[in-house]
This record gives structure tokens, sequence and C-alpha cells, in this order.
């Protein structure tokens, strides 16, 4: 609720038609197909605290949303900044001129974090609002999903295209890239 005004204000007080930043809207989750909706962050919370919403993915791929620091989310009052970690891949809002996403990535896998490694590539700040979130309802497994966990063929390829995006953000960033391609080889 309000999601849509919040993140126009935000757009405007953060000046961010003349900066670098994306802005993390933090996700959450909840395992039941119905729920009521919190109307602010403090209802947020006290589902949180109940246990009816979890952040998201925490048990099952917590590296994708950690740097988010949802607990210093839980009492921000102002956007905070974040570093870029590996498999990062949270929820942004960007300027309309910010790098696409990379093609190579259909499907399941890496479309995310690729997006986020090069904005981070590009020096683009990681905000996120203190008072933004979304609710991730449960679905059914994607086809691309299942494909992913049941395919060796579909995991090599994907493995394959890491390594081309590592070698193409090499050569348009040089030296400040190869922190991503540290971070990979430690994972």
């Amino acid at each position: 609720y309000g999601l849509y005004d919040y993140l126009r204000n935000s757009i405007q007080q953060l000046e961010l038609p003349q900066r670098k930043a994306a802005l993390i809207v933090p996700a959450f989750e909840t395992l039941h197909y119905r729920l009521t909706f919190p109307k602010s962050k403090a209802e947020l919370l006290s589902m949180l605290d109940m246990g009816s919403l979890y952040t998201f993915r925490y048990h099952v791929w917590p590296k994708g949303h950690a740097p988010t620091d949802y607990a210093k989310w839980r009492t921000a009052t102002v956007p905070y900044r974040v570093a870029w970690q590996p498999d990062f891949e949270p929820y942004v809002v960007v300027r309309q001129d910010c790098p696409r996403y990379d093609q190579r990535f259909v499907g399941f896998g890496w479309n995310k974090v690729s997006h986020i490694m090069e904005l981070d590539a590009q020096e683009y700040e990681l905000l996120v609002l203190p008072n933004a979130f979304m609710i991730h309802m449960p679905h059914a497994p994607s086809f691309d999903i299942s494909k992913f966990r049941l395919s060796a063929g579909y995991r090599g390829c994907l493995q394959t295209l890491r390594e081309e995006f590592h070698q193409d953000l090499s050569r348009r960033y040089g030296a400040a890239a190869l922190k991503y391609l540290t971070a990979e080889r430690s994972l």
C-alpha cells in the first residue's frame, strides 16, 4: 500500500534522475497462499516477528538478499547504502538509462545477479529504502527452475554464460572488475 507514491517521492528526494543509484525494495515472503497484506512497515515487522513472514529466500538462498541488511532495515528511517556482495539479487528501481539486463540470462539463473554486478561495476550506489517492501507469494516452481534443478546440461550452459559475462565485464571495466571474478572463485 502506497509503494508507488513512496517510490516517486524517494526518486525526487534522492535526486535519482541526476545520480547513479539503485533503490532497493526489501523483499519478504510468506508460505501462506492467503495473506492479509500489511499496510505499514510496523504491521510487516509484527508479522515478521510472529513468523507469518520471512526475509526473502532466507532458507534456500540467503546470499541473494542478505546484503540488504534486514536487521538495519527494521529500525532505519532514512535510506542507507549497502555494498555489493556475490550473488546479491535485490529488487531495484533504477533510472531508465541504466544498464539493461544481460539477455544471455533468460529462464532461471543469474539475470538479477548479473544486472546488480553491472550496476556495481558502473559505480551505482545501492540504497535500501527504509519504508518500502514487497512480499513474494508462494507459487508452483517455474518450468525453467525445474530444468535448472534436473539438468546438468542446463547448469553447465549457465556456468559457461557466467564465465563469458565475467570476461565481458573485465574487458569493459578493466581491473575494477577483478573483484567479481575473485568473489566467484572463492565461492
